[in-house]
């Protein structure tokens, strides 16, 4: 993929070594967050790994279950990293407290959220348990780790999301726009995490940085994402809406381009530093992190279709324009959205490498090899 150029250091960057750390990692079980574990397990040989997740029903369980086998695998082949998983909600305090004060993680990243922004309009209370007082346990967590002179946790990073620009129409999205207007109850979570770890940077000089996730594919992804709703809807006959005539572009990010963004970024914590006031700046920073590169969404449907049919998934006389509706742009949409990555390119030598083709290959057979287990089980 183009658009990526030469890396411009931050300045007020502290440089973290991942080696002979604790690092835990919330949502350890979800697609961001399992394939980030894996990822440490390879290259970067932390001390331990400690993963919490809560396992809930939000989608297919027997995804989440496959991809902690997937960890498990690799942790023995990497026995140098002792890996521990615990299940586990972050809205419970007590496990919260319980497990900073046994491994004292040095590095935490917070990918546990309820997500979907449907699903915030029905259930809202696990959007606030999770999102907000969830995340609230563990800015707690990492304030209290410094207790009694200790180092404590040198680096909080967290999930945030594009969806906090709302409806913002200026394009591409820079974290310099206004985003106090947000659309729906998961974006007003996932804005008030931001406002939240402000707080704390602030007042506890704790470094933090967020990320907000543009759209995220791959194997083993989320069934609720467009592309794998799609996939499953024509596995069923049934037809797939494609908005504005097709006249869409998104920014698709590959789940491997993320991991490797969010990996840097953790390597990088924002530095304590005073201002000209003499007083703590906040250790404070959010970025965008996504592809950067709009895609439109009738070919990328094109492509997926051929990668379905390459894969097995689909028979090779499958008829697409038989199940391929072109509609109107929906209430509120807006035709073009993808990310401003320059600072994290500038900051991280931050670039993706997956192009789209690659990447839905790579799901189409992670979902032939899947569900074709399951149906002869």
């Amino acid at each position: 993929m183009d658009g990526c150029f030469g890396l411009v250091k931050r300045i007020n960057m502290h440089e973290l070594n991942l080696k002979g750390t604790t690092i835990l990692v919330t949502g350890a079980a979800g697609f961001i967050g399992a394939n980030l574990v894996m990822r440490l397990l390879k290259g970067k040989k932390p001390e331990r790994i400690i993963g919490i997740d809560n396992l809930n029903d939000y989608y297919d369980v027997r995804i989440k279950e496959w991809r902690l086998k997937q960890i498990e695998k690799l942790s023995k082949e990497y026995p140098e990293t002792e890996w521990i998983f615990k299940k586990g909600d972050i809205a419970d305090r007590p496990m919260i407290q319980e497990l900073f004060e046994a491994y004292e993680p040095q590095i935490v990243v917070n990918l546990a959220a309820q997500a979907g922004v449907r699903y915030s309009i029905t259930n809202p209370d696990a959007y606030i348990s999770s999102n907000m007082i969830g995340f609230y346990n563990l800015l707690e967590a990492c304030r209290h780790s410094y207790d009694d002179g200790k180092q404590g946790v040198a680096h909080l990073i967290y999930a945030s999301s594009s969806s906090v620009y709302g409806g913002n129409e200026k394009v591409p999205f820079s974290t310099e726009d206004p985003v106090d207007h947000p659309v729906s109850l998961y974006a007003a979570t996932k804005k008030s995490n931001e406002l939240f770890a402000h707080a704390y940077s602030k007042l506890y000089n704790i470094p933090s940085t967020g990320l907000r996730f543009f759209t995220v594919y791959g194997p083993a992804g989320r069934p609720d994402m467009a592309y794998f709703g799609f996939t499953n809807k024509l596995l069923q006959g049934k037809t797939i809406e494609i908005f504005n005539y097709g006249n869409c572009r998104r920014d698709f990010t590959y789940v491997d381009d993320i991991v490797e963004g969010i990996v840097r970024v953790m390597k990088g914590a924002p530095e304590r530093v005073n201002g000209a006031d003499g007083l703590p700046v906040p250790p404070y920073k959010v970025y965008n992190i996504g592809g950067g590169h709009p895609e439109n969404l009738l070919d990328f449907v094109d492509i997926l279709q051929q990668e379905l049919v390459a894969a097995g998934v689909l028979p090779a006389d499958y008829d697409f324009e038989a199940h391929k509706k072109l509609v109107p742009m929906q209430p509120g949409d807006v035709p073009v959205t993808y990310a401003d990555t320059e600072a994290l390119q500038e900051d991280f030598d931050y670039c993706p490498k997956t192009d789209l083709r690659t990447g839905l290959r790579n799901f189409a057979q992670w979902y032939q090899e899947f569900y074709g287990q399951e149906e002869n089980r």
